[in-house]
């Protein structure tokens, strides 16, 4: 009878369960593993059976065959080599079978036994508590399965140590939980000289969770601007937390030990591929917009970027998830984000600008309209004046300007019933419900949209946006200041794209 160990895959960041069964018989020596296994699992065989030789587990019989269940979900990584040997040496009769089968385990093996870090164990450890196992997992993963609460958290460091907890004579020591604080970020606002009405539209931005372009000279300080975003975005919670440590897990760029403390803030280069932004590819990993979740995705040079490259963002943008269909398969992740782009502007040359026409087909080519209309701001940043570089007058702190973003963002969380909903993602029927316009603020509306031919779109992005202003002034109802302040964010675009 063959013996089982249970362990898991992953569909994104989603984990599944995978029983893994071995079965011992006479014959010539071999060993096969069948069950849709990839090349990192095929090669668990040599590392396995290196290390019963090595530490003397022989085995009774030499036809060594192990199955991975369910036969036709593919299995992918090196974590499989642990839970392989386990059931090797059940099957032999060297282990507790009983014991054995009241956990979930994952780990890689070294050719001399020892356990070495895998990816995904916080996904693993949210299955391992919704299937009430125990998990037995590398010790360099403790403190990342130790996020989840109610399960109990099995460290090892070598598979001895496994043979000895498996046979009740080894208790590992319980696993710490991390504390749980953000990290504050090294950037701060009070660095960046001048340029006092770009952070306030950055405010803004932040404020209400509002897409955004910046277009100014280089050197302006567009980039330096954009990184110090995160730091007044508001902290982030427990839930956002284990979510975006889940999205570094199991793209496996989670360092050993840690989870991810601050909002990530992802800066792709302009060469970036359409997979490498969306995510997907042969193993079917996070892209950056999926790394950016909860953070800011920053696309600088937007002009230099593929059209085909920006054309993928339209739909996560919307739905604020990646759904990535492959011919067996359909994985998902989630990738709720601001997105932060910057460009120069058309350069002069001797005989003056080009016009506003020329400027607007060159950038039509690379940004359609489809993606134009989720970018809210659209400001100007010029270059700083000389006077300005030195000066410290007027340079708020990232902690000031996050104490007015996190009021906003509490206003809006008991308007939306959410947290994660922000004004920038308001409908048609909310903005009627919860952005109304009194008489001043419609006629003020529909003076400038008949002056500057603005576009039903248009319309409703500086209402979005003067509710946030009128969020972050504490105010109920949006005013003829709050309008007037939107509309500086909106006419900047009109004149050059429209």
């Amino acid at each position: 009878m063959a013996s089982t160990v249970l362990s898991c895959t992953f569909e994104g960041i989603e984990s599944v369960a995978v029983s893994i069964e071995a079965d011992l018989s006479k014959g010539l020596p071999a060993f096969q593993i069948v069950g849709l296994p990839e090349q990192a699992v095929r090669e668990s065989r040599e590392r396995v059976h290196t290390v019963l030789k090595n530490r003397g587990w022989s085995l009774p019989l030499p036809k060594i065959l192990v199955n991975l269940a369910p036969a036709d979900l593919k299995k992918g990584g090196s974590h499989y080599d642990l839970p392989i040997a386990l059931a090797l040496l059940v099957e032999g009769g060297r282990l507790d079978a009983q014991r054995v089968n009241t956990a979930l385990i994952l780990g890689e093996l070294s050719l001399e036994g020892e356990i070495r870090g895998v990816s995904g164990v916080l996904s693993a450890a949210l299955l391992a508590k919704s299937l009430q196992r125990v998990l037995v997992i590398p010790w360099e993963n403790r403190h990342e399965a130790s996020l989840v609460e109610g399960v109990t958290v099995v460290p090892l460091r070598s598979a001895s140590e496994a043979v000895s907890y498996f046979n009740g004579e080894y208790l590992p020591s319980p696993v710490e939980a991390l504390p749980w604080q953000p990290e504050e970020g090294e950037e701060d606002f009070a660095e960046v000289a001048g340029q006092y009405r770009a952070k306030r539209a950055l405010e803004v931005c932040a404020a209400g969770g509002h897409n955004l372009l910046m277009v100014g000279p280089p050197g302006a300080g567009k980039s330096m601007l954009a990184r110090r975003i995160p730091t007044v975005l508001p902290r982030m919670s427990r839930e956002e937390i284990i979510e975006t440590t889940r999205i570094y897990s199991a793209a496996g760029l989670l360092e050993r030990g840690g989870y991810i403390r601050k909002r990530p803030f992802r800066a792709p280069h302009h060469t970036v591929s359409d997979v490498g932004l969306i995510g997907g590819g042969q193993s079917v990993r996070p892209g950056e917009i999926s790394l950016a979740h909860h953070g800011v995705l920053f696309l600088d040079e937007l002009s230099e970027f593929r059209r085909s490259t920006l054309e993928v963002l339209r739909q996560p943008l919307e739905d604020k998830f990646v759904s990535i269909v492959r011919a067996s398969s359909r994985v998902i992740f989630p990738c709720r984000f601001i997105l932060v782009g910057a460009m120069n502007p058309p350069s002069e040359s001797l005989f003056g600008s080009p016009s506003p026409l020329l400027w607007g087909r060159r950038f039509s080519s690379r940004l359609s309209k489809p993606l134009l209309d989720r970018i809210d701001i659209v400001l100007e940043v010029p270059r700083v004046e000389v006077r300005e570089l030195r000066g410290t007058v007027g340079r708020e702190s990232s902690q000031r300007i996050r104490e007015r973003v996190e009021r906003a963002r509490e206003i809006q969380r008991e308007r939306f019933g959410t947290p994660l909903k922000g004004n920038g993602e308001m409908g048609k029927r909310e903005l009627r419900l919860y952005a109304p316009l009194g008489t001043k603020e419609e006629l003020l509306l529909q003076e400038t949209v008949e002056k500057y031919r603005l576009t039903a779109r248009s319309y409703d992005k500086i209402i979005r946006l003067a509710r946030t202003v009128a969020d972050l002034e504490g105010e109920e109802r949006i005013g003829e200041n709050h309008l007037a302040e939107a509309l500086q964010y909106r006419l900047y675009e009109e004149s050059l794209f429209c």
